[in-house]
């Protein structure tokens, strides 16, 4: 049988300034490992800390600008662009326009503090 998830469960972000993000399928809100799917929510000049995590992250972004850096240089991901993360690979994320990006993210296997390997 489906199973009905009625609605997000809002999971706390790391980052200089507060980013909002809406975890509808992930290890918080449905005890899914396997795969995460957030609705993500960043002002401007947000910008967390670099990470090499143990997952895959393939985010769309629906309005705003995603900045990604990642060891071979950077790029601007735009409304209705796709960026994938290799789990593997260092990359930081960060919406440096006024106005500031919302986002889908989609983490496979699901995201989790022990497997981000933040940056000190």
């Amino acid at each position: 049988m489906p199973t009905l998830i009625p609605a997000p469960t809002r999971v706390e972000a790391a980052g200089n300034k507060r980013k909002l993000i809406d975890e509808y399928i992930g290890r918080v809100n449905s005890g899914t490992s396997a795969a995460s799917i957030a609705h993500m929510r960043s002002p401007g000049g947000w910008q967390e800390p670099g990470q090499t995590p143990q997952f895959d992250e393939f985010t769309v972004v629906l309005k705003g600008i995603l900045h990604v850096e990642h060891s071979g240089g950077a790029m601007d991901v735009r409304p209705g662009q796709a960026v994938i993360a290799h789990q593997g690979e260092w990359v930081r994320y960060s919406t440096p326009e006024p106005d500031g990006a919302e986002y889908i993210a989609v983490c496979l296997p699901a995201f989790s503090m022990e497997t981000v390997h933040r940056d000190a």
